[in-house]
């Protein structure tokens, strides 16, 4: 259900996206304020700081933040970008609460300094757009943390607000990306969550190529949201079986933000699909000797990933079955870390383990590892499948064995 509730939520974020440049051309009845996210030299500002953010240089990005609210005390934008620093620390282990406070004390304080903007002008469209955004990132958090209730009364928060920022302005690569995530994912949802479909019929139907196209251009041609673009295609490419897009678009984000272990993740495992063994093996290892040294944003999720790939390469290609097995220990040892055993490279490691374990006639493990795999997979999934069929066959030649 946690995963279900989460994809709404990005539904909601991709259509905050669409309002996010709206209001730029677009005349309101009153002005109270500057309008910030119009202004160039603050937008080059924080466009420096949010790069910082994607690097995970958050102290760098939250100086320049706090810059905002020091210049614009009355204004939500200073606020709501430290509140999104937060978020990003929350990213790369969304298991870890320590964050969560901070996230939410400064999307909150958007909010109430939005509300009074409102107050003074209820058409006032940035206004407007910085409820919507704040409440759909705190909705999001909530449905990390499966506070159903509270992640719902806060969508609806979010879209109300939509409402009134929408329709503004002229049309731009930067407000192109908001229709590109929509067309992609409004298609997406439904196909892979079939059950949400009657939660989707109010929303206008997408076209997903299209929105794929859409995000391609925004990723080639906007100022602002370039890499915000790139961030969704790389993860998009990857789930359209495009590997070599997604490949050469990750290696591109890791370079640019080398010390974002998202997008090292993303270079390791692109470089892994393609079979380039020698670079996914030397990225992996770079990714658990960073978890080692304890560097920034890297954890168990990223060290899932780096183990899975050096166990398979050892296996596989090598035929060090010892480092194989090593490895594929500390993919599930990371996976126990963060409560993911039924993540796809968990139940590759139990199912490798226990082949390997069968070719040396260690039946007991073998069991097991195919154990683990049952209990933890989906019943429809092809592991799963073979997990049972793997036990059968064992428990079966242990029999024939007793038996002589």
């Amino acid at each position: 259900m946690k995963a279900k509730y989460s994809v709404i939520f990005l539904l909601l974020i991709t259509q905050l996206c669409e309002a996010q440049f709206s209001w730029f051309g677009g005349s309101t009845k009153k002005k109270h304020h500057e309008v910030l996210l119009a202004n160039r030299a603050i937008q080059i500002e924080a466009t420096q700081a949010i790069n910082n953010m994607y690097n995970f240089n958050f102290d760098a990005a939250e100086r320049d933040f706090k810059w905002l609210i020091v210049k614009y005390p009355e204004h939500p934008i200073g606020y709501f970008l430290i509140g999104l620093n937060e978020w990003w620390k929350i990213l790369p282990d969304s298991k870890n609460k320590q964050y969560d406070d901070a996230c939410f004390s400064n999307m909150d304080r958007a909010i109430d300094l939005a509300d009074d903007m409102l107050d003074e002008d209820s058409e006032d469209k940035e206004a407007a757009f910085f409820m919507a955004a704040a409440y759909a990132v705190k909705g999001r958090l909530h449905s990390e943390r499966e506070n159903w209730l509270k992640a719902a009364w806060a969508s609806k928060q979010a879209m109300k607000y939509l409402e009134k920022c929408r329709g503004f302005g002229d049309f731009s690569p930067e407000l192109a990306i908001g229709d590109g995530l929509y067309n992609y994912y409004s298609k997406w949802i439904p196909e892979n969550y079939p059950s949400l479909k009657p939660m989707l019929v109010f929303f206008r139907k997408g076209v997903k190529d299209e929105g794929i196209k859409q995000l391609e251009y925004v990723s080639q041609n906007a100022f602002y949201t370039r890499m915000e673009a790139k961030y969704f295609l790389v993860q998009i490419y990857a789930m359209e079986n495009q590997h070599q897009k997604a490949y050469y678009l990750a290696q591109q984000m890791h370079s640019m933000y080398p010390n974002n272990s998202f997008f090292h993740r993303y270079a390791a495992r692109t470089a892994f699909v393609l079979g380039r063994a020698d670079e996914a093996e030397a990225l992996a290892i770079e990714l658990l000797n960073n978890i080692s040294s304890g560097k920034v944003g890297y954890e168990s999720t990223s060290g899932r990933y780096a183990a899975y790939i050096l166990g398979y390469i050892n296996m596989n290609y090598k035929r060090d079955y010892a480092k194989a097995k090593e490895y594929y220990q500390k993919t599930i040892e990371f996976a126990s870390q963060n409560k993911a055993q039924d993540s796809g490279y968990s139940l590759g490691a139990n199912m490798a383990l226990g082949k390997i374990a069968a070719s040396e006639k260690d039946y007991t493990k073998a069991l097991q590892y195919f154990a683990e795999v049952i209990d933890n997979a989906e019943k429809k999934a092809d592991v799963y499948k073979e997990a049972k069929k793997q036990t059968d066959d064992i428990k079966k030649l242990i029999k024939a064995n007793k038996k002589k």
